[in-house]
């Protein structure tokens, strides 16, 4: 049986690993997340796998850079409004945050036969609901910015008592896409960081391991490829 849980009512896409990223009205569903999502990363060559990548978690100055996709091409802008490609400009730019020597990578569009999740996290697409951050708000007492999570999807759910823990193992269908709900997102000090002013807070951090023992939004994998748009219904099947 499927019912409706809910609508989408951000989409968010971070086309540079640890940038900020651009909201979206509509984003295209590909194999292995929303089209577009860290298509590009900065890396240590000497490290592997993700130890590799710098983010915002070794320079929290990263998150001050922002991201969009345009067409196919990768554009930034600096905080001092500054603009940059995906290129050697913007490497010379990001390499004084960085003690290491770093690289640039970009990935191009997923071989079918072998789909390539780029630079994403554990799981293909991040979910966080509304009711979750009041509740957080409730146990932090302060007011939370959504953005700390970097989900790619935050939806409203049209019940209050409802919890995506019980959406493990379970699908999701939402536009013309199909997703399936695999796991916890177990948080970093990533959330500690204030998205626009980049103060750290460890505060919530502690909060959401004494409280959510880590854990907050959920992780999904793409069973069907589509396009998702603000306002569509969530259903669970």
């Amino acid at each position: 049986m499927t019912r409706a849980v809910g609508e989408i009512s951000e989409i968010r896409r971070y086309p540079v690993k640890s940038f900020a990223g651009e909201r979206l009205d509509t984003c295209m569903i590909d194999s292995y997340g929303i089209y577009g999502d860290r298509f590009c990363a900065f890396y240590d060559e000497r490290k592997e796998g993700w130890d590799s990548f710098f983010t915002a978690r070794k320079n929290a100055s990263m998150l001050s850079y922002q991201a969009r996709l345009i067409g196919e091409t990768v554009m930034v802008k600096g905080p001092d409004g500054r603009s940059f490609g995906w290129n050697e400009e913007l490497l010379s730019e990001i390499q004084p945050l960085s003690r290491q020597k770093l690289s640039m990578k970009s990935y191009s569009a997923p071989n079918p036969e072998n789909p390539e999740l780029k630079s994403v996290d554990l799981g293909s697409i991040l979910i966080i609901t509304d009711t979750s951050l009041r509740k957080l708000e409730d146990l932090w007492g302060k007011a939370l910015d959504h953005r700390r999570f970097r989900a790619n999807f935050l939806i409203t759910l049209s019940d209050s008592s409802f919890d995506e823990g019980e959406w493990m193992g379970k699908q999701l269908e939402v536009g013309d896409a199909a997703l399936q709900v695999d796991q916890y997102c177990e948080r970093c000090s990533m959330i500690t960081l204030d998205p626009d002013s980049l103060e750290r807070d460890a505060s919530l951090l502690k909060r959401v391991n004494e409280e959510l023992n880590l854990k907050f939004g959920v992780y999904a994998s793409v069973k069907q490829t589509g396009n998702v748009r603000i306002g569509d219904k969530v259903y669970i099947k």
